[in-house]
Parts: C-alpha cells; sequence; structure tokens
C-alpha cells in the first residue's frame, strides 16, 4: 500500500490548478547569484501575474514540501543520505562556496526551495488529473534521477509526479514526457529507461550539458538542436515531433517541461528562440 501523502490531500475548489509557494526561492547571502540559473525567477512569474491582475493569492494551490518518505518512492536512501553532505549539495546546484556551509543552512537555504518546488510538481500531477490541466510554476528538475543529482537538480520531480500517479489514481497507467527545456532531460530518462508506459520526447541543445549518451536510449523521440536555432525551425519540428508523440502512444497524463532557456540570449541554452513565439507552458492530462 502507498503511505498517506499530504501531497494528494484535497485542494479548495476555488483554487485555479496553478501550484506555487513564496519558499521556491532561494536567496541567501547573494550564493544564487554565483550561478547563471535564476534561483528567485519563480517568484518573479507569480508577482508579474499579480501586476497584470491575472492571478491573486486566493487563486494559487500552496505547494507543500515532499517528505522524506515522498521522496523514498523514487530515490534511494542511500542518495538522501548524501544530500546531508554540503559538498555533495554544493556539486549539484554548481555553486562551490555552499562547500562551506554547515548542512543545516544548506537544508534550510537551498534544499527545502527545492524540495518545496517537487511537492508541488506531485501535486499539479494530481491537479491535471482532477481538473484537466495544472501548472507547477517551479520544478521541471530533470537532471536529477533516483540516485543521482546534477545541474541543479537535486529531486527528480518529474519521476516522482509519475509514479505518484501510477500507484494511487486509478487509471492513470500511461505517460508521455515531453521535455522542451534546451538541455537533454538526463534524470528522468534514467530512471524510466526500461518502462514502457513511459514514452519521452526530448528536443535539447546537442551541444550543451549534459550530453549522457547512455540517457539518449531513453528517448523514444529524439529532436536534436544546432547552435542558435531560431523560431521558424524550432516550432515546425516541435509541432511535428509532439503530434507524432501522441499518435504513438495515447497516455493518460502528459508532463510539459517548459524551459525558458530556449530564448536567445539565454547564457546556457545556446538556442535563439523569441518570446512570441515560445511554446506554452503547461502540465496538462490529455
Amino acid at each position: 500500500m502507498p503511505h498517506r501523502s499530504e501531497l494528494y490531500e484535497d485542494v479548495p475548489s476555488g483554487c485555479w490548478p496553478i501550484v506555487y509557494s513564496p519558499d521556491y526561492n532561494i536567496t541567501f547571502m547573494g550564493l544564487e547569484k554565483l550561478h547563471p540559473f535564476d534561483a528567485g525567477k519563480w517568484g518573479k512569474v507569480i508577482n508579474f501575474l499579480k501586476e497584470e491582475k491575472l492571478i491573486g493569492d486566493d487563486l494559487i494551490v500552496q505547494a507543500r514540501e515532499a517528505t522524506d518518505e515522498d521522496l523514498l518512492v523514487v530515490h534511494t536512501r542511500r542518495y538522501l543520505n548524501k544530500l546531508k553532505w554540503s559538498f555533495v549539495v554544493a556539486t549539484i546546484t554548481e555553486i562551490p562556496p555552499v562547500l562551506f556551509l554547515p548542512n543545516f543552512l544548506v537544508q534550510r537555504k537551498v534544499l527545502k526551495p527545492l524540495r518545496t518546488q517537487t511537492g508541488g510538481t506531485i501535486m499539479a500531477g494530481k491537479l491535471a488529473v482532477d481538473r484537466g490541466w495544472a501548472i507547477n510554476v517551479g520544478g521541471g528538475f530533470h537532471h536529477c534521477s533516483s540516485d543521482k543529482g546534477g545541474g541543479f537538480c537535486a529531486y527528480a520531480d518529474i519521476t516522482l509526479a509519475i509514479k505518484f500517479l501510477f500507484e494511487r489514481v486509478p487509471g492513470v497507467s500511461k505517460a508521455t514526457i515531453i521535455d522542451l527545456d534546451a538541455h537533454q532531460g538526463n534524470g528522468h530518462e534514467r530512471d524510466f529507461m526500461d518502462d514502457q508506459r513511459v514514452y519521452i520526447m526530448d528536443a535539447y541543445n546537442r551541444y550543451i550539458y549534459p550530453g549522457d549518451g547512455f540517457a539518449k536510449r531513453a528517448i523514444k523521440r529524439k529532436v536534436e538542436l544546432e547552435w542558435g536555432t531560431e523560431d521558424t525551425e524550432y516550432l515546425q519540428k516541435v509541432h511535428t515531433h509532439v503530434e507524432g508523440a501522441l499518435n504513438e502512444l495515447k497516455p493518460d497524463i502528459i508532463v510539459y517541461n517548459a524551459g525558458t532557456d530556449i530564448l536567445d540570449g539565454d547564457p546556457l541554452g545556446g538556442l535563439a528562440i523569441s518570446p512570441q513565439d515560445q511554446p506554452l507552458e503547461i502540465l496538462e492530462e490529455k
């Protein structure tokens, strides 16, 4: 029997299926500025939507932190114990000074925000089934697998969301992951390597991190992009391959991992997509 998780408790019916918490944002002594990844972008998104009068706090589903018991649905105990070493977290987040922080601070200031975002993704999976669609403003930690983190990803939230659904929601037995982050999603690929219930489409810059050849074997529809790929070519490829992916497997749930790092000028992605033509960022039930 699956353990009882607060992440699957009912949410207020008046809320939209948009999951967020102010606890998502990582701010501590400016350390977050030592990496080009914007560790406060989730709050900026919500603040923008509030300023435009598109959403209010009363409409947002408040994300809950994933507990160890939740994380153990996918992660090994050995891996979670490794996160008690600041050196390991510094390596995963690619912020070397984290190495010198006491681990209780690393847990509170770095890992708790990531655990809360992970809880948000699991909650969004259930909401997508209940409501037809859902968005987690954070998460998408697609470089983390059950026993290894990397690339600023400490918890395998995509794998967790899907495995929670498979174990707990009758009628959900097939999933499609559409990963449009500029980087290859090697974490969920390693986790679902031999799982025929999960179909993975991944579109990424072929020349950048992680270049995980082993994980690529799990991709059913691989879209490898060149440096500087622009709107017309990108959207044509995404449209063709999404259509093909959904024709090959009729999923009960679609997980769309959206990456703003495809945008022109992003310091990591190496692509050149304009904001006007970026694909819609949703996690939805099909």
